[in-house]
């Protein structure tokens, strides 16, 4: 864990299925109120689609930004369903297990905001349903995370912040 930082620079390299599935298992044994698993993953591999979230991605930005996934080749999306008092806790912890799968498989990752804006929009609501997802549910983006293999060295980390951690005895 303390090794995992986020990369903003990706081989196109294709990520093995097997892996990606193994990303993605982590994410659905994350901790949930109480186990309510509220979470849907989607894995997106296919180039038109991927680039077409990019561009939906890049348009909530205001400035220009050429691909807010950074180049990876695999886009996982967690969404969860917005009737779970605690759906956006359960979301953040499953995005944050398959990050440290992700890792700890040799991959790398970066958690990308903006599904939310993203699968608030008609025709990606229409996406979600063509892939399968129950629309009778209220769903939210919780967020995406750029998944394949690294483009140079992994960041180093930063020291911790000091005054952050109380022990109460």
């Amino acid at each position: 864990m303390k090794t995992r930082r986020s990369v903003r620079k990706f081989k196109a390299d294709a990520v093995p299925q097997e892996l990606i599935g193994q990303v993605i298992e982590a994410g659905t044994f994350a901790a949930s109120g109480h186990d309510r698993q509220p979470w849907a993953v989607i894995a997106v591999t296919d180039e038109d689609v991927r680039r077409r979230l990019s561009q939906v991605n890049a348009s909530f930005f205001d400035m220009d930004v050429k691909d807010p996934f950074y180049g990876a080749p695999v886009v996982i999306i967690v969404l969860v369903k917005k009737r779970t008092p605690t759906y956006l806790y359960d979301g953040t912890l499953c995005i944050g297990n398959m990050m440290l799968a992700a890792h700890s498989l040799g991959l790398a990752s970066c958690w990308i905001h903006r599904a939310r804006q993203t699968f608030e929009l008609p025709e990606w609501q229409e996406w979600l349903a063509g892939v399968g997802l129950d629309m009778t549910e209220e769903w939210e983006g919780v967020g995406h995370v750029a998944l394949g293999y690294a483009a140079g060295d992994l960041p180093v980390a930063r020291p911790r912040k000091e005054g952050r951690v109380f022990y109460v005895k």
